[in-house]
C-alpha cells in the first residue's frame, strides 16, 4: 500500500482507507471514501496543496493530510 501523497502527476489510483480517524469532513462531503478513485492532477512547485479529481469532483488538499489516506494505483 502506498499514500496519497506518493502518487506522481497522472496516476490513478483507488483510496482503500484512513491511517487516522479524523480525516476533514469536508473531504467526505466531496467524496474522498473508501472505494473512489482518484487521480493525481498535479502538485504545486514547493509539492504541497496536491490538485486531485475525486470521482469528478476537483480539489486540493495539503500534503500532510494526502499522507493519511491508503490507496492502490490502478
Amino acid at each position: 500500500m502506498q499514500t496519497l501523497d506518493t502518487l506522481r502527476k497522472g496516476d490513478k489510483a483507488i483510496i482503500t482507507s484512513f491511517i487516522v480517524d479524523d480525516i476533514p469532513l469536508k473531504l467526505i462531503e466531496m467524496g474522498c471514501i473508501e472505494g473512489s478513485f482518484v487521480e493525481l492532477i498535479q502538485k504545486a512547485p514547493l509539492k504541497d496543496p496536491l490538485y486531485l479529481n475525486v470521482n469528478g469532483t476537483y480539489l486540493a488538499i495539503r500534503k500532510e493530510t494526502a499522507s493519511q489516506i491508503l490507496v492502490e494505483k490502478v
